[in-house]
């Protein structure tokens, strides 16, 4: 079990609402395949905890653990590649109502990795969903980055807005992250680093995890965003939004 500092003890201990029947997706998109250490993921963990005492059912996953071929295109295996994992981890996806990107650091940008896993998620924007809406939406989005070098607000800006771009509710805060100091040096889970206790790192990830549940808990209670003037359809129709079009149904 994680543990949890006194604040986010105590934040756990008497929430606004139920949020038992969320569900998150947390996808680390470290270039380390499972059973190497992922500092992005010691800190995503502080996240899923706080998830988990509110009864979230949470999913992890490392993309780098299956064969994602680079693409735009919901299966790759129908545009020349052998094999695609995709699929099933859309399914996933689809399946959250709230999604977690994680990614480490590497010159200043999000992993290659992360890259990737965005591209894949971008591959399946164009589906609607039951309202004529892009499938996205209704769901909500934030960030989680790591490294010893400067970057974490350049990798939130890149991650956070391709998934409000696809689609995602962005709620305020969204992102957290933990930089040691610059250059070669310890990492968020290495001893001594100072991450776990560091208060700046551990507050916006509290932050961040909260306002993820709260607005998933609005779009949840609300049937999602509203499908007014969002219809791919309608508009392709022609429609425009708030006057009668008798030919569009």
């Amino acid at each position: 079990m994680v543990e949890l500092t006194p604040q986010q003890e105590e934040s756990c201990s008497n929430p606004p609402a139920d949020y038992s029947d969320l569900k998150a997706l947390f996808l680390n998109c470290t270039l380390k395949k499972t059973g190497n250490l992922s500092h992005t993921e010691h800190l995503m963990d502080v996240s899923m905890e706080i998830m988990r005492r509110n009864g979230v059912r949470v999913d992890y996953l490392r993309p780098v653990d299956f064969t994602l071929p680079f693409g735009v295109y919901p299966d790759m295996t129908e545009h020349g590649w052998d094999k695609d994992d995709w699929p099933a981890i859309q399914e996933k996806v689809m399946a959250a109502d709230i999604l977690v990107v994680g990614t480490p650091i590497w010159l200043g940008e999000e992993s290659s990795v992360c890259r990737v896993t965005i591209e894949r998620l971008y591959g399946n924007s164009s589906i609607l969903n039951d309202a004529g809406q892009y499938a996205y939406y209704g769901r909500t989005g934030g960030c989680i980055v790591t490294g010893n070098e400067d970057g974490v607000k350049q990798c939130a800006m890149t991650v956070l807005y391709a998934l409000q771009h696809l689609g995602y509710s962005i709620p305020p805060q969204a992102d957290a992250g933990w930089i040691g100091e610059a250059g070669p040096g310890a990492s968020y889970a290495d001893e001594g680093s100072g991450g776990p206790q560091n208060d700046f790192t551990q507050r916006n990830t509290t932050f961040m995890t909260w306002n993820l549940l709260h607005m998933a808990r609005m779009l949840k209670d609300a049937g999602g965003i509203p499908a007014h003037g969002n219809q791919r359809a309608a508009w392709a129709a022609g429609c425009r939004f708030d006057y009668p079009n008798p030919e569009y149904r």
